[in-house]
């Protein structure tokens, strides 16, 4: 299966070895969003500014491989606290609409000032 590597507008440019978004066959995997902006600088506020921010860059990852949110069938999200859950899960389900996708959360260490990490895997219709 071929894969085929995107770099969405909007979206800094990874410093790392990696890419935003790959397509493989009918599915798409993005990898972790943080909450930085297209500069690559982390944006101010808490974990709800945090949180929108990881979800554009998820969103505009989707967009560049033909994808919205509501092709989304798995997110998996990192945690820096725990006790910004509930934040967060104010954000995130203003962003998808039911049936939500699966999704599983986990507590991590984060580079410094990162808040929560999100990638998630997407179905392409039509495919």
């Amino acid at each position: 299966m071929s894969r085929d590597a995107r770099q969405p507008e909007g979206v800094a440019t990874p410093r790392f070895p990696y890419s935003p978004v790959v397509i493989a066959g009918e599915l798409v995997y993005t990898a972790g969003q943080v909450a930085v902006d297209e500069r690559g600088e982390l944006v101010p506020g808490g974990i709800e500014e945090q949180t929108g921010r990881v979800l554009d860059n998820v969103e505009r990852c989707l967009e560049a491989a033909g994808c919205s949110m509501d092709d989304v069938v798995k997110v998996t999200v990192f945690l820096a606290d725990f006790g910004d859950f509930a934040g967060f899960n104010r954000v995130y389900a203003e962003r998808f609409t039911p049936p939500q996708p699966a999704r599983s959360t986990v507590g991590v260490r984060l580079a410094e000032g990162l808040l929560v990490e999100i990638e998630v895997v997407a179905r392409r219709a039509g495919i």
